[in-house]
């Protein structure tokens, strides 16, 4: 074993002494409740509760029979986590539990939403522009509030409506609705052509498609079981309406593993089903004493299966340089799970997109109403929020998926991550991957529609599993398999020498994305390559058994390991190892975790967590605050929601929109 890994194991185990007092209680311990219903029963507030029943064999047959016999009233059945929704009392709850065919009893978590320059900043207008493309042919799905009965911007070519259908899981209406005003917004960031503003506020794919589903109320709450059904409907209809995305800029609290918490595995369901899932990081960027704060990503953001954004303020200004991660953005790491989240950031401060008139939102915050140009008033509504920035990238997936319908979902979230822009300073668990870059995504994914006659490192690229993630189709790790596709070269993308995105080419033509390459023509990105091509990105260099991911990083002696797994289990992410002290969050084959350790010798380590759900702090005196969530918290608690924001303008005075 080398050094390092000796270091490791010490260090696994100095952790688990400190925190052998402060273990989690098994779940056996409250019976088969999940920790939020645990959390209410004990509080003993309430008359009844919603829940969702899974049974031992996950059959519709058998949890009828445990809800006869319990009492409960059921609601409706769920596909994609296979259970039922039913209302039950504290009596009936006790008689599930005894039940032996009864597996779980999850409390039906409350959801809510996560609420210019945006296609100049990303590059999706210059894509559309020089690329022809709208999004045509793409359906992306709108798992919301709902989207207005009829929007000027939402009509293919001024007639008709480009919303292909429409679901009402909140009060059964089949005509489209939307009174809370929400889900309009999204919508038009996705799909808005920009009609009443001659297309100023034109969305980022305005020949999408859309469909929507209601599942928020008209003061934007609603439950998480509602949630699980629509994507249940998304999967089972996607073929009729042509359905590839899907943006929830909805969320729920997290208060279990991505593997077991209902919402994460619908969403898991439907990533396998082919479909790209987008989804909002959460607006908990901030404790309730304004300091920034990690560990706020909401649910179903907490799986590695689909696509979690941040939100990035744009300043008001269509450059680059002077963009930040919103403070209100929710950071990773994931809870319980410990996952590297956000995935990447995108415009979502400040955003103006369609207004749903008479909506809670328009009646309640009339300083954000935009008029149009075409004296239609007011036609648009300035929002802030994840909600926002999750859209940006679904309509950069549709116009990725229109370049190139042969996209995977995982390999759709390869490029976007592959293509973004890293920004030094910034800590990766607020930015992920780096700021969205639509231009460089679609392009990318433009190339791989064409390939070239070039061979693939079989090392480097098609024999592993990327980032320690899961395998989409097996839900188990399989450092044999190939997550994205057997035929993609990350690097040499044509003979032409096409440069893909800001980016210096070498003398081969070989493709080069922010960082310099080296003689041998192996691709590298957001770093320097080793004169050994030692330095690799979104692969594994092997050398036998000995197997290392290296992400973000200069490899000198191999020791630099970043968000990867290695061939004996241990996670370890964003650390530099000079004399091998220094592990920086990850996870050993124990579940002890070691987050954020910077002392040379080794005695610092940050964020354990204890029995009652306290953060424990043992170290430095730059310790991050974690986020300060618990169980008992309502939705509207848990995500500060989407909040209003001053337009903002630009350094030509005018004011800014998506484009």
């Amino acid at each position: 074993m080398t050094d390092w890994r000796w270091k490791w194991a010490w260090l696994t185990a100095m952790l688990a002494l400190v925190l052998a007092w402060g273990v989690p209680a098994e779940a056996g311990a409250r019976g088969k409740r999940d920790e939020a219903l645990d959390a209410r029963v004990k509080a003993a507030s309430q008359a009844e509760y919603r829940v969702i029943v899974e049974t031992v064999d996950h059959s519709a047959l058998t949890g009828d029979k445990a809800l006869k016999l319990a009492g409960g009233k059921k609601l409706r059945r769920l596909v994609s986590f296979p259970g039922e929704v039913a209302v039950v009392t504290p009596g009936q709850l006790r008689k599930l539990e005894q039940d032996p065919l009864v597996k779980a009893v999850y409390l039906d978590r409350g959801t809510t939403s996560l609420a210019d320059r945006t296609g100049t900043t990303t590059g999706a207008t210059y894509a559309r522009a020089s690329l022809g493309l709208t999004g045509r042919g793409i359906g992306v799905a709108v798992i919301d509030s709902g989207i207005t009965g009829w929007h000027d911007d939402l009509t293919e070519r001024g007639v008709g409506q480009r919303v292909s259908a429409f679901v009402d899981l909140v009060g059964g209406q089949t005509a489209a609705y939307d009174d809370y005003g929400h889900g309009t917004h999204v919508a038009g960031i996705i799909a808005g052509n920009g009609y009443d503003s001659y297309g100023r506020y034109a969305g980022v794919a305005p020949g999408t498609n859309l469909v929507a589903l209601k599942v928020l109320n008209g003061q934007g709450g609603g439950f998480m079981s509602d949630v699980i059904a629509a994507i249940d409907w998304t999967i089972a209809n996607r073929q009729q309406y042509s359905l590839r995305v899907i943006n929830l800029s909805v969320g729920a609290p997290v208060t279990s593993s991505f593997k077991t918490d209902p919402l994460a595995h619908a969403a898991r369901r439907a990533v396998e089903a082919g479909l790209v899932v987008v989804t909002a990081a959460g607006n908990r960027g901030r404790n309730g004493s304004g300091q920034i704060q990690y560990g706020g990503i909401t649910a179903p953001g907490n799986s590695p299966y689909v696509i979690t954004i941040g939100n990035l303020n744009t300043q008001g200004t269509v450059r680059r340089w002077d963009d930040v991660v919103a403070a209100s953005s929710s950071r990773g790491p994931t809870a319980f799970d410990y996952l590297a989240k956000p995935d990447l950031v995108a415009p979502g401060t400040g955003i103006v997109s369609l207004n749903a008139a008479g909506s809670t939102l328009s009646a309640q915050h009339p300083e954000a109403l935009v008029n149009g140009s075409r004296g239609v008033a007011p036609a648009y509504l300035s929002l802030s929020g994840s909600s926002m920035a999750a859209p940006v990238v679904a309509g950069t997936v549709a116009l990725m998926l229109e370049a190139n319908p042969s996209l995977t979902p995982n390999l759709v979230k390869a490029i976007l991550q592959y293509t973004s822009e890293w920004r030094t300073g910034v800590h990766p668990l607020a930015q992920g991957a780096g700021l969205l870059n639509s231009f460089g995504a679609i392009t990318l994914a433009r190339k791989f529609a064409n390939p070239t006659a070039t061979t693939p490192n079989a090392s480097m690229w098609s024999r592993h599993l990327i980032w320690g993630n899961y395998m989409v189709a097996g839900g188990e790790l399989d450092p044999a398999a190939n997550a994205w596709a057997l035929n993609i070269v990350w690097g040499t993308l044509s003979a032409d020498g096409d440069n893909i995105v800001w980016g210096t080419l070498s003398d081969g033509g070989d493709n080069i994305v922010w960082g310099t390459l080296s003689a041998d023509g192996d691709n590298i990105v957001w770093g320097t390559l080793a004169i050994d091509g030692d330095n690799i990105v979104w692969g594994t260099d092997c050398g036998g058994n000995d197997c290392r991911n290296v992400v973000w990083g200069s490899v000198s002696e191999g020791d630099n390991i970043v968000w990867g797994t290695i061939d004996t289990g241990d996670n370890i992410v964003w650390g530099t190892m000079v004399d091998g002290d220094n592990i920086v969050w990850g996870t050993a084959e124990d579940g002890d975790n070691i987050v954020w350790g910077t002392a040379a010798d080794g005695d610092n380590i940050v964020w354990g967590t204890s029995g009652d759900g306290d953060n424990i702090v043992w170290g430095t005196g730059d310790a991050l605050v974690m986020s300060e969530t618990s169980p008992e918290e309502t939705a509207g608690d848990m995500f500060d929601d989407l909040f209003v924001a001053p337009l903002p303008v630009v350094t030509d005075g005018t004011i800014g929109g998506i484009l």
